[in-house]
């Protein structure tokens, strides 16, 4: 017996040589995960049985399909590993998740097993990265406001005067969040040119980022454009609050495209509705965003669909890091994306 976060655990039994896999990917999604090459991959690791998490909702068709499954692989939709459903895969040995949250995924009863669970998050960093600098650059350059002019029929000459744009070199960029997300925004942000000050209580004396940390507070005072990527946990939950946004300076943008739950999202909106300053989302308190939110009026932000993460790129690349992590189990090495339940508690 072992200990695992604190749990009384069994060992794992030592990994076949074959395993028998349970890959279960939404049908919309399978094929921009699993490129040809990535199956034939996973042939070579094992038998792979391809069943939609659709399909896999009532115990009893979980458990037909689970009962002598070594590895499963999961994504969006896939039942909740909770004690019936851990019962139900006796032979369970692995879980990789082909997306990044597990919070939706995992329970005490799985933790207790020892089972080791990857995912795949790292596949979607440089995606939601990319975006928020997407966002950055447009913000800067007033791109959604002189759009917005000349679609709405304003003439030529009004339409340039909307607002005087900035370069991203000098710019003041504010991040709040040192994730893997939120460095690949910093080092994208520091190659163009831009200033950049962190706020992130974790970040260690060695990091070379400790040289650029500050507070919550002025990162938020002395930013042009401030960017949300730390993570949706109950410390960060609510942490850009009113009187936070009221610190940004007047004519300053705001980038969400991390999770709404750690902003005021009702308070953010009233800054961006006086006009004084500018945002661009990528997540909302209510998703699907309903057709008649207030958001979707307002000249002066940018909004997406919850789809930072979501490229052909990044999804090829999580069906590598799957493949990678199933040939590491069998190999008798450790997953290197593996999470502990301590891990999930600090990542959300």
């Amino acid at each position: 017996m072992n200990i695992n976060n604190g749990v009384a655990s069994t060992p794992s039994p030592p990994a076949p040589t074959r395993l028998k896999i349970l890959l279960s990917i939404p049908d919309a999604e399978r094929a921009a995960f699993i490129t040809p090459e990535t199956r034939n991959a996973l042939n070579e690791l094992g038998d792979v049985t391809e069943i939609a998490p659709a399909g896999l909702q009532s115990l009893a068709a979980f458990a037909a399909a689970a009962v002598d499954m070594d590895a499963f692989i999961t994504a969006w939709g896939f039942p909740r590993l909770d004690a019936e459903h851990v019962a139900s895969a006796p032979n369970l040995k692995c879980v990789v998740h082909a997306a990044s949250s597990l919070h939706a995924l995992v329970s005490d009863a799985f933790w207790a097993t020892g089972i080791p669970i990857s995912q795949a998050g790292a596949a979607m960093a440089p995606a939601v990265a990319e975006l928020s600098l997407t966002f950055t650059l447009n913000l800067l350059r007033r791109v959604h406001q002189l759009d917005h002019s000349l679609r709405t029929g304003a003439n030529w000459e009004d339409a340039r005067n909307v607002s005087r744009a900035r370069e991203i070199s000098g710019a003041r960029i504010g991040v709040v969040g040192a994730s893997r997300t939120g460095r690949r925004y910093i080092d994208a942000c520091l190659a163009l040119g831009a200033t950049v000050s962190v706020y992130d209580p974790y970040i260690p004396q060695s990091d070379p980022l400790a040289t650029r940390s500050a507070s919550l507070h002025d990162v938020m005072a002395n930013s042009d454009v401030v960017a949300v990527h730390a993570p949706a946990t109950n410390e960060t939950e609510g942490l850009v609050g009113a009187a936070e946004l009221a610190l940004l300076p007047d004519g300053a943008a705001f980038v969400n495209t991390a999770r709404s739950t750690i902003v005021d999202m009702e308070a953010l909106y009233k800054e961006v509705h006086s006009g004084r300053i500018d945002a661009a989302l990528d997540v909302f308190d209510q998703e699907p965003l309903p057709a008649d939110s207030p958001w979707r009026s307002l000249p002066n932000v940018l909004l997406t669909p919850h789809l930072g993460g979501a490229t052909i790129d990044s999804r090829r690349r999580a069906g590598g890091i799957v493949v990678d992590e199933l040939r590491r189990f069998i190999s008798g090495q450790p997953m290197e994306h593996a999470l502990t339940r301590t891990d999930l508690e600090r990542m959300g």
